[in-house]
């Protein structure tokens, strides 16, 4: 007999409003809060999900192609550093949020595709037995791959949510990612709080049960 067809949504982005995360916890479903560490609220954000039973993860910042024209948080991971420095700043991370379940980059398109560099980080996270979803923000990521190579708890990313903050497109791409995880038994999500995800989540989130479909915290779907 086949089993639930699971779907987990997680948020990434978290800790620079207090009201975004009451909102979505408002929507009463299983979410993730994926965290950004030292955004204004972080720390608040963590001990409200904490408090309301929402798993939290680390968001970490990682380089991209596009750095450093597109920006990058000051306390994000660059592919020049030294894996000393590169763990040293993980391990700070893990210490400030000792609730979170797991982490996920934050964007990262050139820093995933670095064997060493992600390697040092993923070195840090089995030391803490944090588990590791790559956000593929790159298709040659190495996130996945180390990632299994270590043992560690590990998925990756099937859909973004919302590229496009428009109502329709948001529901065609959660659509989707119901429609993977029928197919697979599973499928991750990812979106971000801004206001026309979160009203289309309450939208539609709430009768996904009905439909067979059984939301659940990310840490159910790593392997």
């Amino acid at each position: 007999m086949r089993g639930p067809v699971r779907l987990a949504i997680i948020i990434d982005d978290m800790g620079g409003s207090l009201s975004e995360a009451r909102s979505l916890a408002a929507i009463n479903v299983p979410l993730t809060f994926a965290i950004i560490p030292d955004l204004r609220s972080d720390r608040d954000v963590a001990a409200f999900a904490a408090a309301h039973k929402i798993e939290t993860m680390i968001h970490v910042p990682m380089q991209s192609k596009g750095w450093p024209a597109r920006r990058l948080e000051a306390n994000g991971l660059l592919v020049g550093m030294d894996g000393e420095e590169i763990q040293e700043r993980v391990s700070a991370f893990v210490l400030k949020f000792p609730g979170a379940a797991g982490v996920n980059n934050h964007m990262g398109s050139e820093f995933t595709e670095q064997e060493e560099q992600m390697m040092a980080v993923l070195q840090t996270l089995k030391k803490n037995n944090l588990f590791f979803i790559d956000s593929v923000t790159s298709p040659a990521s190495k996130g996945l791959k180390i990632a299994q190579k270590l043992g560690i708890r590990s998925a990756r990313r099937n859909v973004f949510l919302d590229n496009e903050q428009e109502r329709g497109y948001i529901l065609g791409q959660l659509n989707q990612a119901v429609q993977l995880a029928r197919k697979n038994g599973s499928a991750i999500a990812i979106c971000h709080p801004h206001p026309a995800t979160i009203a289309s989540l309450a939208a539609a989130l709430p009768g996904l049960a009905g439909k067979g479909v059984q939301l659940v915290p990310v840490s159910q779907l790593v392997k």
